[in-house]
């Protein structure tokens, strides 16, 4: 066993730094390969938890999330994402927002708002009624549903416009869920004990093993000018 490992030792040896260097071509497209494979991976999984929000398949999203999730904290993930205009490569999926489910709950509590006001004793009379009439001509023209973020925003805008209705306007701005809720940023690891993790591993160890022979014959030229 000794003998063995000692003559793998001295092979390992004899392999001239030239010939890293080729080693390292196949590994830097393996390595591609791989992390672009996780990518797609990623990416399939999160259009999948997209898809279901648009489908408002609330048991879809949540075991989708669940899935997204258990892949991205065990495996390397690298992906692009745009920060305010500028594109940075970050790991893990980048942040993404649930805007469909986000409406839902939105208007169910605009809609518990609605129940809330729907009372003749304020002096304005009943402000939903005046808001909604505004911007239900508004929804119409623009062809906004009635979960559109513009048709609630145009509502709150409305309500805000009467003296009387601050309570009003506070309880309905309360009611509404916060966006972080619903965005999501799910972070990778820098290196995981997967295939991908491991050639990784492999190609960073022959980069080390390059530079490392490189800075020697650096230092024994120069030695030899010494002499």
């Amino acid at each position: 066993m000794f003998i063995m490992k000692k003559r793998g030792r001295i092979k390992f040896h004899k392999v001239k730094t030239w010939q890293l260097l080729v080693i390292l071509v196949p590994l830097f497209f393996v390595d591609a390969t791989l992390l672009r494979l996780d990518h797609i991976r990623m990416v399939e999984l999160r259009s999948a938890v997209l898809a279901a929000d648009e489908n408002e398949d609330d048991e879809a999203i949540r075991s989708g999330l669940e899935e997204l999730k258990s892949f991205v904290f065990s495996n390397m993930v690298i992906n692009v994402v745009d920060d305010n205009g500028e594109q940075k490569v970050t790991f893990g999926t980048g942040p993404f927002y649930l805007e469909h489910q986000y409406n839902r709950d939105a208007t169910k509590a605009l809609q518990e708002a609605e129940q809330q006001i729907m009372d003749d004793s304020n002096p304005n009379g009943n402000i939903y009624a005046l808001a909604n009439e505004v911007c239900r001509a508004q929804a119409i023209a623009n062809g906004w549903s009635w979960d559109n973020p513009n048709f609630i925003n145009c509502m709150i805008t409305e309500i805000q416009k009467y003296p009387a209705a601050t309570d009003i306007q506070d309880k309905i701005i309360a009611s509404l869920p916060s966006t972080e809720l619903y965005r999501h940023n799910y972070a990778a690891p820098i290196w995981a004990p997967t295939l991908t993790g491991f050639m990784v591993l492999i190609t960073m160890i022959v980069i080390v093993v390059i530079f490392i022979r490189i800075l020697v014959w650096i230092f024994l030229r120069l030695s030899l000018l010494f002499i």
